[in-house]
């Protein structure tokens, strides 16, 4: 079977953005009060730092995500487009990048980290759909690409200091000289693989053998919503051909103005 690239029109824009914005507030108890508490010496300064850390890395992945794809986009097609869902995803991307290390880096590292993100989720979205995974809700790239991302940049940007206030622990990251958190941070990313891979393998080949792995090709065609579910979630109406016929000639035009000016 011919496999193709196919993207699927959001059927509610406020629901699409709503989303994303229901993990992030979602996140400041998850980051911050991973704390566990906040009436001690320290504690609601580290508490603090991680709210911060939090939303400025969620802000830069969300606005890098979506920039950066669009100048891929200026660059390869010659027009710009500015998509949302790029910008939701940059925000998780850079949420998640931000987990590890939010309470043992500086609010300019936490920037950083999530301006890296972004960059992180726009090119492993796209390497996916290269490789032609399909993956609907792009959680590869957000969770395990972006995830990989903030565990190295704990082992880069982790402060001496912060380590010490939150942990009480000796070290810090590269940048400041000690290169044992990075080294802790590469051990877990192979243990985390490593894990994954040897649960998981076996749990799939099995249920792929028991022919529970997918449906079959008429209800692919179909779509699960519809044969498994009672109703069709997405509006998959085309809009009109000669509608799309001429966009692309006017884009065509300009493309080709630009050129000879």
């Amino acid at each position: 079977m011919t496999r193709t690239e196919r993207f699927f029109r959001n059927p509610s824009l406020s629901l699409r953005v709503l989303f994303p914005f229901r993990f992030w507030f979602g996140w400041y108890g998850f980051n911050p009060g991973s704390t566990l508490a906040i009436s001690g010496a320290g504690q609601g300064d580290t508490a603090a730092l991680c709210a911060v850390t939090t939303t400025l890395s969620a802000a830069t992945g969300s606005i890098t995500a979506m920039f950066i794809d669009t100048l891929i986009g200026m660059c390869t097609e010659g027009h710009a487009e500015y998509d949302i869902t790029m910008a939701m995803n940059g925000a998780l991307g850079g949420l998640v990048a931000i987990t590890a290390n939010c309470a043992v880096v500086e609010p300019w590292a936490a920037v950083l980290i999530g301006l890296i993100a972004g960059i992180v989720y726009v090119f492993a979205s796209k390497l996916l759909v290269k490789l032609k995974i399909d993956d609907a809700v792009d959680a590869v790239p957000v969770h395990f690409f972006c995830g990989m991302w903030g565990l190295v940049a704990t082992g880069i940007f982790c402060s001496e200091d912060l380590l010490l206030a939150s942990y009480d622990r000796v070290g810090g990251g590269i940048f400041y000289g000690h290169g044992n958190v990075l080294g802790n941070e590469l051990l877990g990313i192979m243990f985390i693989i490593g894990w994954t891979a040897g649960i998981m393998t076996p749990f799939f080949i099995l249920i792929n053998w028991l022919g529970l792995f997918r449906v079959d090709a008429t209800e692919e065609r179909v779509g699960l919503d519809i044969s498994h579910h009672k109703g069709a979630a997405y509006d998959m109406s085309r809009p009109d051909d000669a509608d799309i016929d001429e966009m692309k000639e006017k884009r065509s035009a300009t493309a080709h103005n630009r050129e000879v000016a």
